[in-house]
């Protein structure tokens, strides 16, 4: 149990890699989805996890051409994109004093790498070995049904997928949603699972992540469905998660 959010996420992964003989860490629980192609109650594995809440914030009327505070020492970067906050705006053509939002990726210090000298990650990738494991578990059959009265109206399914993203934030907006997987192609959008990532990536443990969709993170038509959902999507989530320690070969 790591609690709520990113720091709580990565100070427990830390603690267990410290203090504890790890050979590899499996994280799971439950997530909101972008993408529309899937289903609450599916299981999602990603190949890639990002922290999608680190910014720079651009002043009002400087645009995507002008350099950002600090970027000429390789502090912030312009590379991986933007959020323009006029687009979104229910007046057609508005401009907005909240400008842009430019996306950053994370200062990691790996324990292979020169000490004190830093890199950057923004895309984290999951353990190869493990993710190859985790598309065996695409068949494996998931609770569809809370009681008697209420199921899911599609069969919840395993499937590993691209991206997913982590930021302290809980989200329940559909434009944000809508903008996150067009840009960057995200289904699974949480809390925690970019920090347990970003841990074990530096410390060069295996690590994979496994989430369940609980609602569709402010795209469906009603009030969040995770209120009514989140103990299927539980459930579903700790199922894929036992079934693939099985599949994990034992360490000599």
């Amino acid at each position: 149990m790591t609690g709520l959010g990113m720091l709580n996420a990565g100070v427990t992964t830390q603690l267990l890699l410290s203090l504890f003989d790890i050979h590899g860490v499996v994280h799971y629980g439950i997530a909101g989805n972008a993408n529309p192609n899937l289903n609450i109650g599916d299981v999602v594995i990603p190949h890639y996890w990002s922290h999608s809440a680190l910014w720079s914030w651009q002043r009002y009327g400087n645009g995507p051409e002008d350099g950002l505070p600090l970027e000429d020492n390789g502090d912030y970067t312009r590379d991986i994109g933007f959020l323009n906050f006029a687009n979104f705006s229910t007046k057609s053509k508005s401009d907005n004093y909240l400008n842009n939002i430019w996306y950053q990726p994370e200062e990691i210090f790996p324990v292979d790498g020169t000490p004190e000298e830093r890199q950057h990650a923004f895309w984290v990738p999951v353990d190869p070995t493990y993710f190859k494991l985790a598309k065996t578990l695409e068949s494996l059959k998931l609770q569809g049904c809370l009681n008697a009265k209420t199921c899911l109206s599609t069969p919840p399914k395993v499937t590993t997928v691209e991206r997913g993203t982590s930021a302290s934030i809980y989200l329940d907006n559909a434009a944000y949603r809508s903008f996150i997987y067009n840009k960057f192609h995200i289904s699974p959008v949480e809390m925690e699972s970019a920090g347990v990532a970003l841990i074990s990536y530096q410390q060069r443990v295996p690590f994979i992540v496994i989430r369940a969709l609980s609602d569709l993170a402010g795209g469906g038509e009603h009030s969040n469905e995770a209120d009514t959902f989140i103990d299927l999507a539980a459930n579903n989530s700790v199922k894929v998660a036992v079934e693939f320690i099985k599949l994990i070969p034992s360490h000599k």
